[in-house]
């Protein structure tokens, strides 16, 4: 036998064997096959209180390296957004328009472009940060939810190297599927050509395992909150 029948031996010997479920690795297959019922018990489980979902977008967040700030008012918001921008010594930022967004953008005080009227790319990656809105934040996962009219496109969440993210608390929602009956309520028989959950910062543990941000996108998320 030459070693490319012994590879193909090994492989088919291994297809006989039933792969476990998710969770139930030690069990065979068929004892927890199901015909129905819900993805929601392998995910988190969260409270129905705006606190105990906070609470678990922070948990989440944290775990995900995501800075989540909840304040108390849009003025506080913009005073952390200068307060970051001075730290990282920001020079200019790109947006798009919105009612968030462009009230934080002309109190931060920094040029700008904007993703609506087109944008030269190579700028764009230059700014200091992408400042968008969202659709919603998801306790369960710590996950933003955005789409391409809510986000101002696609490019603000991948190429600049800071993504901030503004949000008010009455957005924050419990889990997946609440997320996703939110998007069918908003748009309808009218979706968006891009929907996508953002979850942390973009990452990637290909070589020896080792955690690297940045790796496909930017290297810090920030949400604010208020």
């Amino acid at each position: 036998m030459t070693e490319r029948d012994a590879i193909f031996a090994r492989i088919r010997e291994g297809l006989t064997v039933a792969a476990p479920m998710p969770g139930h690795h030690d069990a065979a297959l068929g004892e927890h096959h199901e015909t129905g019922g819900s993805f929601q018990q392998w995910l988190p489980q969260v409270g129905e209180s705006f606190d105990e979902q906070v609470a678990a977008f922070q948990k989440a967040s944290a775990d995900l390296k995501t800075d989540f700030h909840l304040l108390e008012s849009e003025a506080a918001a913009q005073a952390k957004l200068k307060e970051i921008a001075t730290a990282e010594g920001w020079k200019k930022v790109a947006t798009h328009r919105h009612q968030l967004t462009t009230s934080a953008v002309t109190a931060l005080g920094l040029p700008s472009l904007t993703t609506d009227d087109g944008y030269d790319v190579q700028a764009m990656e230059q700014s200091g940060a992408g400042i968008s809105a969202c659709d919603a934040l998801v306790a369960q996962t710590g996950s933003v939810l955005v789409t391409s009219r809510s986000a101002g496109g696609r490019a603000l969440s991948v190429l600049p190297p800071h993504h901030v993210v503004l949000a008010r608390r009455d957005q924050l929602v419990g889990d997946l599927t609440a997320a996703l009956q939110l998007v069918k309520r908003i748009y309808a028989l009218d979706y968006p050509s891009f929907i996508g959950f953002i979850t942390g910062p973009s990452r990637t543990g290909d070589i020896e395992r080792i955690l690297v941000l940045g790796a496909h996108g930017p290297k810090k998320l920030t949400v604010l909150c208020w």
